[in-house]
């Protein structure tokens, strides 16, 4: 079973950095560059939280928010960019369906 996962991840011929989930809708990162942008997000994430510092402002918080949303949004642009068509998908698609 695992084996078919793998290969689905692998059989990636138009060099999508993110492939369609296997089970629901949304992206997974199927390249060195998908991750990669993965880590910046999770690492700006860490980073926004970090920066509230021990108490924080309705300013702060405000833009700790803001921040959040637009990294969010960056993320599903450059997912939608760089990956396949986003669909709802359950399982590994059969060969009529991939076309």
């Amino acid at each position: 079973m695992f084996e078919k996962y793998k290969e689905y991840y692998k059989n990636n011929p138009e060099g999508f950095w993110f492939k369609r989930k296997l089970y629901g809708w949304g992206w997974t990162p199927v390249k060195w560059q998908g991750w990669l942008v993965i880590l910046a997000f999770v690492a700006f994430l860490v980073w926004n939280g970090l920066s509230l510092g021990s108490e924080p402002t309705d300013t702060t918080l405000t833009w700790f928010f803001v921040k959040i949303a637009v990294a969010v949004i960056l993320l599903i642009l450059i997912c939608y960019k760089k990956g396949e068509k986003p669909r709802w998908q359950w399982g590994i698609p059969k060969d009529e369906d991939l076309k």
